[in-house]
């Protein structure tokens, strides 16, 4: 798939090329979504919305190889919004496709210890250690979809870890 060529028929009005760009990458898309929601239906509003944005907001792409990084930022963005107006607390679970119910269901015990140890942070620690380790994404990604500097998330992803090693013991102890 050419990012670039695709990105400029985006530009040109093409709603198929956009629709193919999102198509190639939905199911990162969807796990990102649904890490800061928590749950199918809010994860498929905001991928929603942040397909009308693109649509709407394609032109004032500088970079066409940024594609999937700016979008992704716009995803986030959509997300943290939508919880702020909610007020919701941000829950994280894997993905699972319906044919996994069986996992499912083992599984929530282990999303529920998680959510207890995370909950002793802040919520930028939290975030940045969800999309380090539940995601499993880069410092420089998670810098450019939370638009703060590289060495801020290596921060809050060393404080995080410090402040959970210190709770619930570690290395040492």
């Amino acid at each position: 798939m050419d990012v670039v060529r695709l990105v400029k028929k985006a530009k040109r009005g093409s709603k198929d090329a956009l629709m193919e760009l999102i198509l190639a990458k939905k199911d990162e898309m969807y796990r990102l979504a649904y890490a800061y929601m928590g749950n199918q239906h809010d994860a498929m509003d905001a991928l929603e919305e942040m397909i009308v944005r693109l649509y709407e907001n394609i032109g004032q792409l500088k970079k066409e190889e940024s594609f999937y990084s700016w979008s992704k930022t716009i995803l986030v963005n959509i997300c943290k919004t939508t919880l702020r107006k909610q007020k919701k607390q941000v829950l994280v679970d894997e993905w699972h496709s319906s044919h996994e119910e069986e996992r499912i269901h083992q599984d929530a015990g282990q999303h529920l210890e998680v959510q207890e140890m995370l909950s002793i942070l802040n919520e930028t620690q939290k975030e940045a250690i969800q999309l380090k380790y539940i995601l499993d994404l880069d410092y420089q990604t998670i810098a450019k979809m939370t638009n703060v500097p590289l060495g801020t998330v290596k921060s809050r992803v060393f404080q995080g870890l410090k402040k959970l090693k210190d709770h619930f013991g570690g290395e040492g102890r």
